[in-house]
């Protein structure tokens, strides 16, 4: 059950994401932070990505449920970082 939740959460995440958009500025050209988080995104997709394609044994496992939990942890950090540059700069 716990792995159907996490299927459809990070679905609708990317369904989300805009609706909850804050930032002021309409590009990462503006956040440095941001930039290097969205690369660390990018190395999360394609390493999960990789993961997804291994057998089910014990360091795929392992492997896949940080990869998960840091895939997550993007979105809760990214407009955290973003409301705290804005506010920096303003």
């Amino acid at each position: 059950l716990g792995g159907v939740i996490a299927l459809i959460m990070s679905i609708a995440i990317l369904f989300i994401l805009p609706i909850i958009h804050v930032n002021n500025s309409q590009g990462l050209q503006f956040y440095p932070l941001n930039q290097i988080l969205f690369w660390y995104m990018v190395i999360i997709i394609i390493l999960l990505t990789w993961i997804g394609a291994r057998p089910v044994e014990d360091p795929y496992i392992l492997t896949g449920q940080i990869l998960t939990v840091l895939y997550f942890m993007y979105y809760l950090i990214n407009p955290l970082i973003i409301k705290t540059w804005d506010n920096l700069l303003n």
